[in-house]
C-alpha cells in the first residue's frame, strides 16, 4: 500500500514537490484489491436486512463485524505507520473502505476510530495508544459533537470539559477532567475518548470508558446506524496526550479528516441508491413498459449519474490531497464535503421517488439511507458552511457583504 504522510507533532504538514501532472485519482490495484475484500466480508455480514435488523436492537453498532473488519482485513490501522502495528497505508486506502462502508450503510465505528480518532493522535505525536488501535484491540473516539465543523468557529470553540488539576496519587501527566459533551459520534463502542479540555494551557485528554466518573448516554438518533452519545465526567482520571498548539492542530487536523472521509462514505450511499433504483425501474413495469423506458426517468436517472460521477471525482480528489498532506486540502475537503452531502441526500430522496409505495415501507432499505444521509449532511459541518469556508478560502466576500 501507498505510504502516508505523516506530519511530526506541532508541525504544519510539508507541502509536496512540484506535481508533474494532475493527481490520479483513478483506484490504484492495492485499493481495488481492500475494496473487494471489504465488500465481500460486507456482503456476507452486513446485507441491508441484517442491518435492518440490528436498528431494532439495543445494541445498534455491530461489533463483531467491526472486530472482523479491524483485526483480520486491516481497516483499524490504515492510517498507522508499520512500525507501530499499522498497515501504513493512506487516507486513499481509508476512503475506499468508507465508500464501501456507506454502501452497505454498515454500522460500524471505522470513521470514528480509523480515522478521526487515529489521526487526533498521530498529529498529536502520541503513540502510546496506535498499536492497540491498529489491532483492533482498542476502539476510540474524538470526543467532539458529531456536528463540529472544520470549516467554521464550531472548530476553534472553547471546549466544554474542564480541566481540574492533576489526579492525586496518578500517575505523572494523569488529571482531572469535569464536563459534558453531546452528540458524540461512534462514541457508544469506543473503549478510549480523546477529550479536548479547556484549562492552562488547552490539551487534549485520553480517558479510558470504563474508569470511575465516566458516563455514556445513548441518543435517539435520526441515523440508527450510527447511534450518536452524550459524555458526562466527573472528576474522570485522563492522561495527557498533547497541549497547547499541538494539540488545537490535532483536532483541526481530525476534523478535516473526518469530513475528507465522510464525503467518500456520501459517495458510496448515493451511488448505491443509484444502483437499486435503476434495478427497479428496469423490472417495475407500467402501461405494459418497464417505468424505466419512460423519458421523464431516462432524464431523472442521467443527471442522478452525471451527480454521482461529479461526487467522486470531488471525493477522490479529497483523498488524495489528505494523502499527501497537499496545500490545497483544505480547498478539496470544502468543495468534497458540500459536494457530496448535497449528492447523497438528493440520491436517497431520489431512490424513494422512484421506487413508489414500496419505497416508503420499513421493510426496504431505502430509508436507512435517506436518515443516514440526512445525518451526515450534517456531521462535520454542513453544505453551507463548507461553501462558506470555500469562498473564504479563495478570497470571496461574504454572502451580502
Amino acid at each position: 500500500m501507498s505510504q502516508a504522510t505523516q506530519t511530526p507533532a506541532g508541525q504544519a504538514p510539508v507541502p509536496p514537490g512540484p506535481q508533474a501532472g494532475p493527481p490520479d485519482l483513478l483506484y490504484g490495484p492495492d485499493e481495488t484489491d481492500l475494496r473487494d475484500a471489504v465488500r465481500s466480508l460486507l456482503a456476507d455480514r452486513a446485507a441491508w436486512r441484517d442491518v435492518l435488523a440490528r436498528t431494532e436492537t439495543g445494541q445498534t453498532y455491530d461489533t463483531g463485524l467491526w472486530q472482523t473488519l479491524a483485526a483480520e482485513v486491516g481497516c483499524a490501522g490504515l492510517l498507522i505507520p508499520e512500525d507501530q502495528g499499522g498497515a501504513g497505508a493512506s487516507y486513499r486506502e481509508a476512503a475506499v473502505v468508507a465508500e464501501e462502508l456507506g454502501r452497505a450503510a454498515a454500522a460500524v465505528p471505522f470513521l470514528g476510530s480509523a480515522v478521526v480518532a487515529t489521526t487526533a493522535l498521530l498529529a498529536a505525536g502520541d503513540s502510546e495508544l496506535l498499536g492497540e488501535l491498529a489491532s483492533g484491540a482498542v476502539t476510540a473516539a474524538l470526543a467532539i459533537p458529531f456536528a463540529t465543523s472544520a470549516a467554521g468557529p464550531d472548530a476553534a470553540a472553547a471546549p466544554t470539559v474542564r480541566l481540574g488539576g492533576p489526579a492525586g496519587g496518578g500517575a505523572a501527566g494523569s488529571y482531572l477532567l469535569t464536563g459534558t459533551i453531546t452528540g458524540i459520534a461512534d462514541a457508544l463502542t469506543a473503549d478510549v475518548l480523546i477529550v479536548p479540555a479547556d484549562g492552562v494551557p488547552y490539551g487534549l485528554y485520553a480517558v479510558r470508558v470504563s474508569d470511575p466518573g465516566v458516563t455514556l448516554t445513548p441518543v435517539t438518533s435520526l441515523d440508527m446506524t450510527r447511534q450518536l452519545g452524550d459524555l458526562t465526567l466527573d472528576g474522570a482520571v485522563a492522561r495527557q496526550v498533547a497541549t497547547g498548539d499541538t494539540a488545537r492542530g490535532a483536532v483541526a487536523a481530525a476534523l478535516t479528516a473526518g469530513a475528507g472521509l465522510l464525503a467518500s462514505e456520501q459517495l458510496g450511499m448515493a451511488e448505491r441508491c443509484l444502483e437499486m433504483t435503476v434495478a427497479y425501474v428496469k423490472e417495475r413495469r407500467q402501461f405494459a413498459r418497464p417505468v424505466g423506458s419512460f423519458q421523464a426517468i431516462k432524464h431523472r436517472l442521467a443527471d442522478w449519474w452525471v451527480a454521482v460521477v461529479q461526487a467522486r471525482a470531488a471525493a477522490r480528489y479529497a483523498a488524495t490531497c489528505l494523502a499527501a498532506a497537499d496545500p490545497d486540502t483544505a480547498v478539496a475537503v470544502a468543495v468534497a464535503k458540500a459536494t457530496c452531502s448535497d449528492t447523497a441526500l438528493k440520491a436517497a430522496q431520489e431512490t424513494i421517488q422512484l421506487l413508489g409505495g414500496i419505497g416508503f415501507t420499513w421493510e426496504h432499505p431505502a430509508h436507512l439511507y435517506l436518515k443516514r444521509a440526512k445525518a451526515d449532511s450534517i456531521g462535520f459541518g454542513t453544505a453551507d458552511a463548507h461553501r462558506a469556508s470555500l469562498a473564504a478560502l479563495a478570497g470571496l466576500p461574504p454572502a451580502g457583504g
